[in-house]
């Protein structure tokens, strides 16, 4: 035991996903006075962060996403970010929430992208929190688009992805040596006009196929895929409310996925993921560190 260490004889404070951060902070800014490599300090000028909240789990979030968070002015926030990760924000933090569910649109993404460049030229910091991660399927790259415009500081923080942590908390790898070799996310929420999803790509063999919002038209992308030259057979799962505690995985196949699916009320957000990897959802399904009322119903 190093000389200044010592033993307390009280019980150990608690450690809280705040606390855990603070303290993180606050090692980082003693590495920046001696002169090491730390990250950079907050901008004194108007600055948007396009910060990746990730799945659901607060625990998930990088340290510069956390730190951003806790350092806010303003908070921008999407339908799918958890109460957790809110709970980083500092008091008094502004938030305004701008979710988009299926059918229901608070703002339309022009007007996110107007409201962003405003409170940036009102040199606020601003931390746009978005689901997943801002580059997939998150629209980030339209309001960068609309930031560089208007020549508006700004960064971008990855997050982990909705398929990363669905298939992670449900025990289904993306990627096997024996099972894939390949992966593919695709979207199934296409604005009006747009031509339909390449089928043939996302149907080909020793392949993983994510499919995000397409719990809504399950029945029709399990037809497509069979259709396309996917077997019937082929092992299939929708992840419900991915790395909470409501967390809910049913697996089936192509052909029977549908329907058991609407037998167990399966709603969004789900993930759709097709392949061969999902035969192993039971035998990886984690032990640990998985939400705390995970059910997996095969």
């Amino acid at each position: 035991m190093p000389p200044s260490a010592s033993i307390s004889s009280g019980m150990p404070a608690p450690v809280t996903l705040r606390s855990l951060f603070e303290l993180l902070g606050g090692r980082m800014d003693e590495g920046l006075q001696a002169g090491r490599p730390a990250m950079r300090t907050t901008p004194s000028v108007g600055h948007v962060a396009l910060v990746g909240a990730g799945p659901g789990d607060p625990e998930l979030l990088t340290l510069r996403a956390a730190r951003l968070i806790g350092q806010a002015g303003v908070l921008v926030v999407d339908h799918l970010v958890s109460d957790g990760v809110l709970d980083l924000a500092r008091p008094g933090a502004e938030r305004i929430y701008v979710g988009k569910e299926s059918g229901h649109h608070t703002l339309p993404q022009e007007e996110i992208n107007a409201l962003l460049v405003r409170l940036g030229r009102e040199e606020r910091q601003v931390v746009r929190l978005k689901g997943g991660d801002p580059y997939i399927f998150g629209r980030g790259g339209e309001e960068v688009e609309a930031l560089l415009e208007a020549g508006i500081s700004f960064e971008v923080v990855p997050g982990i992805t909705a398929a990363c942590g669905a298939s992670a908390y449900a025990g289904i790898p993306l990627t096997h040596r024996d099972h894939a070799r390949s992966v593919v996310f695709a979207t199934g929420h296409r604005r009006a006009g747009q031509d339909a999803l390449d089928w043939s790509v996302l149907a080909r063999p020793q392949q993983t196929a994510v499919i995000y919002m397409g719990v809504g038209q399950l029945a029709a992308h399990c037809a497509a895929l069979i259709d396309h030259g996917r077997g019937a057979a082929t092992p299939a799962a929708l992840v419900e409310n991915a790395t909470s505690p409501r967390q809910r995985v049913v697996t089936g196949t192509l052909e029977t996925l549908p329907e058991i699916a609407a037998q167990a009320g399966i709603r969004p957000p789900a993930l759709l993921i097709v392949g061969e990897v999902v035969s192993l959802a039971g035998r990886l399904q984690p032990t640990a560190s998985r939400p705390a009322e995970a059910a997996l119903a095969v």
